[in-house]
């Protein structure tokens, strides 16, 4: 009589918090697998951070190290900032994810490598030597590593099904996604809820799935070779109601809480491009709030339909990417002149021209603050994290809408695409945003007939014009690209009057500094050795170091800057009270040549241009060869 044998008893390890990298050909599903894992995590009450990164090639081939796709993510019982530096678990799908990645894990990390994906061609592919497979060939010594034939086990599971091959083959993810809750003692329940949604109207498909993820979470918890699970318990947060979000879901959801608080419709007009179209893809998903999406021929014509829409008294917003924006410069000089309310949110990603496409960087700061014809100052701000895209994408609707002027927003493939816990905000928690509307005019003293005749240009002490919205009795007006004179709005071609606009119109926007909140470290000491300057996606990395150096007793601090232009009044005194200045960015130094021209400090930079975000160690590295004596 055959014996059965009896699984061996699992032990479960406790860990503060986990990096993992999921990686695999851009065929794979790694990202669906990395965002669901994410979700699940964030649903149980984890901090996360996470870095989906795609391959820069659309169709690079199938195999190849142009093609590989990663997804990292971060997650623990303790507050986290970055996707980490380095992983601790390295999820491969074939040779050239290996390949790729081997050298983000850990030493001692942990290797789950499908071992389908490493036969002769898909290791001649990637590039290994003829002969050699790193996953017999003793390279791998210094990880732990675990083989499992996912492609075999997912057909296995699905041997009863019609599917064909190619369909089942589709669903390894949902394998190695089970394989991972059980892992890491997470339950199904989210995922299931999210393929029910996902295949409502391919039942076939859904059973398929939902049959692998099972079998994914049944072998780690059968099989001989694992023996060891691992809890991550929740993260103490404050309390309230919270959500997953990235960053492009961030920035269109403070676009409608803007608009809705400022009691206007939303208008967006967009052209697809990398990585801003998520954007379009979740305000349209919000119609129910009177958002209102269009999809243009191109990126000119998707800014101006948004001039239109503000010009016809609603809220015109926009997005695009660094060569985008290029073309949308045009128009954002005549919103400039007609002096009308208008969000333009640029998702920068790596430049040149197409550049770096599904890359990240911080290169469109000049272009933002000068990428226009004429002296033509827009406001531009800067979000830092997921989370704080609603933030700024509120303040760019209330800065736009009250001081009546297009406002630039800038954010990158990295936040745009990240995701971290966020708590809803109630609206009674949201600042009130008012629109500066022309008011009805009144009758002239002595001459009842007559009422006075309306200024558009006029301006109050903030120096911001009305705004009258077409089809007001007694409020018709001119607006256009020409120059206009002072207040009449008339077309004036006076050298006088045109300094004087101008000057106007520079002065207005300088006067939204005085709105700011008075500039705040973010930690550190008010004076001392060294203060970081940061802005944009580098927040994470910079905060992680700087807190490590702090604790380790070195004088350093750090502010993180989201009012690009004009810049926090505070700045200036800020920066003299400290022996030296570093200014990371993901550029060859904008910023810090900005700082140095406006406040004359020896601001030195930090600098990093390869289409990835700074590691804290990075940052560490820069801090420490900076103070050295």
């Amino acid at each position: 009589m055959e014996t059965i044998p009896t699984p061996r008893p699992k032990t479960v390890e406790a860990r503060e918090k986990v990096v993992i990298l999921f990686a695999g050909d851009s065929g794979d599903g790694i990202q669906l697998t990395g965002a669901q894992f994410t979700e699940s995590n964030a649903l149980f009450g984890n901090d996360v951070s996470t870095f989906p990164n795609y391959p820069a090639e659309i169709r690079a081939p199938q195999g190849t190290l142009a093609g590989v796709s990663g997804y990292q993510l971060h997650f623990g019982s303790v507050d986290v900032f970055t996707p980490g530096d380095t992983c601790d678990v390295l999820v491969v799908m074939n040779a050239a994810a290996l390949k790729a990645n081997i050298g983000k894990l850990k030493h001692g990390g942990i290797i789950i490598a499908n071992s389908d994906g490493f036969d002769a061609k898909n290791l001649r592919l990637s590039g290994y030597p003829d002969m050699e497979n790193p996953l017999t060939d003793g390279s791998l010594d210094n990880y732990v590593l675990q083989t499992v034939d996912v492609t075999k086990l997912t057909r296995n599971a699905l041997e009863d099904t019609t599917l064909g091959m190619k369909e089942k083959d589709r669903s390894k993810n949902m394998f190695v996604l089970g394989f991972i809750n059980w892992m890491y003692s997470r339950k199904l329940d989210r995922t299931r809820e999210f393929l029910k949604a996902k295949f409502k109207s391919k039942p076939e498909l859904l059973e398929a799935n939902m049959k692998v993820l099972q079998a994914g979470y049944n072998y780690g918890d059968t099989s001989e070779t694992f023996t060891t699970r691992y809890e991550v318990k929740p993260a103490p947060m404050p309390k309230g109601t919270y959500r997953n979000i990235t960053g492009n879901q961030g920035i269109a959801i403070g676009l409608i809480a803007g608009a809705q608080k400022a009691g206007l419709e939303l208008f967006y007009g967009s052209y697809p491009i990398t990585p801003a179209s998520d954007i379009l893809h979740e305000l349209s998903r919000n119609k129910h709030f009177g958002v209102k999406t269009f999809q243009a021929e191109d990126e000119i014509a998707a800014i101006c339909s948004s001039i239109g829409a503000s010009y016809g008294g609603a809220l015109g917003t926009t997005a695009s990417s660094g060569p985008g924006i290029a073309l949308k410069g045009e128009a954002l000089g005549l919103a400039f002149m007609l002096e009308l309310p208008l969000v333009v949110v640029n998702v920068q990603r790596g430049g040149p021209s197409t550049g770096l496409p599904t890359k990240t960087e911080q290169a469109d700061l000049w272009q933002a603050l000068f990428g226009r014809n004429g002296e033509a100052p827009i406001p531009v701000l800067a979000a830092s994290s997921p989370t704080d895209c609603f933030e700024m994408a509120f303040e760019a609707v209330k800065l736009a809408v009250e001081h009546m002027t297009p406002v630039i927003l800038l954010s990158d493939g990295y936040i745009a695409n990240g995701a971290e816990p966020w708590r809803f905000p109630e609206a009674k928690d949201l600042r009130p945003i008012v629109p500066p509307y022309a008011k009805p005019r009144e009758a002239v003293e002595g001459s009842p007939d007559e009422v006075e005749k309306f200024l558009p240009y006029a301006r109050d002490e903030r120096g911001v014009r009305p705004w009258a919205v077409p089809g007001m009795k007694g409020l018709q007006h001119r607006i256009g690209g020409i120059e206009k004179e002072d207040k009449t709005g008339n077309i004036s071609y006076d050298p006088q009057n045109h300094e004087l606009m101008v000057k106007l119109r520079a002065e207005k926007v300088q006067c939204i500094a005085d709105t700011y909140r008075p500039i705040r470290l973010d930690s550190g000491p008010e004076s001392g050795d060294l203060l970081i300057v940061g802005w944009g996606s580098t927040y994470g990395a910079i905060r992680t170091a700087v807190v490590e150096l702090q604790k380790e007793g070195y004088s350093v601090a750090h502010v993180h800057l989201r009012h690009m232009f004009p810049f926090n009044k505070g700045l200036g005194g800020m920066l003299k009270r400290y022996g030296k200045v570093l200014v990371p960015e993901m550029n060859s130094g904008q910023l810090r040549q900005l700082l140095r021209a406006e406040y004359l400090v020896d601001a030195q930079g930090l600098n990093k241009v390869q289409g990835m975000p700074f590691a804290s160690e990075e940052i560490r590295a820069g801090v420490l060869k900076l103070l050295k004596p």
